[in-house]
């Protein structure tokens, strides 16, 4: 089976992405199935059903969904072995720009759009940066000169992806993605023993773990204060 990691800002159109690169996959006599994380709430899983895509999602909480990913990817892999899936797709909601739910020798997906500001590319961390394929979306609303100069910002930040543009809503551009995502030489059997591509945050803060109080008193762990200077300035 192969096991491909989808992840993204919020909105950026992971799963439409994921919805027409299935239809490809298909084409093709391949079994797709798909774990969905997110936060708070989702009913993607309903669209994946529709297409009678196996499915499963989990909601992380209040924990970093990330986090969740990666304390979850094991039992999710032996789902997906147990379906006989040919390929298992899993999308993380990529909400925290310090994280990355990406796995060494897992292929490795970052969704972005040409929207979300020309500077985006440089805010966002590891999810951009160790990514193999970056794929950039709401090409069509954009203009030519648009899409080449945020095209240009990703390949700074990330110089040896492969970037495709695809259109979440004709599917333009998903057939050429799914030729680069499944490879029957790079199946798995498991995750267990292999390495994430960049670690987590090292340390806990107090908020981390459920203090509410504000004030120097009720800070301990890992706290880093801002420098503001003289405050007579």
């Amino acid at each position: 089976m192969n096991l491909i990691t989808i992840s993204g800002p919020p909105s950026s159109g992971k799963t439409s992405i994921i919805l027409k690169t299935i239809q490809a996959l298909k084409e093709r006599n391949l079994t797709v199935g798909v774990v969905k994380f997110d936060c708070l709430y989702t009913d993607d899983d309903k669209l994946y059903k529709k297409m009678k895509i196996p499915v499963k999602k989990g909601l992380s909480g209040s924990l970093c969904p990330d986090h969740y990913f990666i304390s979850n990817i094991e039992e999710v892999v032996e789902w997906g072995l147990k379906n006989e899936l040919d390929v298992l797709i899993t999308e993380s909601a990529g909400l925290c720009n310090r994280c990355s739910p990406y796995i060494k020798d897992i292929k490795s997906v970052c969704v972005i759009d040409n929207l979300s500001g020309i500077n985006t590319p440089k805010k966002i961390g590891p999810m951009l940066k160790t990514a193999d394929i970056v794929i950039i979306t709401k090409g069509d609303i954009v203009s030519q000169a648009e899409r080449e100069v945020f095209s240009s910002r990703v390949q700074t930040v990330n110089s040896k992806a492969i970037i495709i543009h695809i259109n979440g809503l004709t599917g333009q551009g998903s057939y050429e993605f799914s030729t680069l995502i499944y490879d029957k030489k790079n199946s798995i059997k498991s995750v267990s023993g292999k390495e994430l591509r960049y670690p987590m945050p090292s340390a806990l803060c107090s908020y981390c773990l459920g203090e509410t109080r504000i004030g120097k008193d009720f800070q301990i762990g890992n706290i880093r204060k801002i420098n503001l200077g003289d405050f007579d300035d």
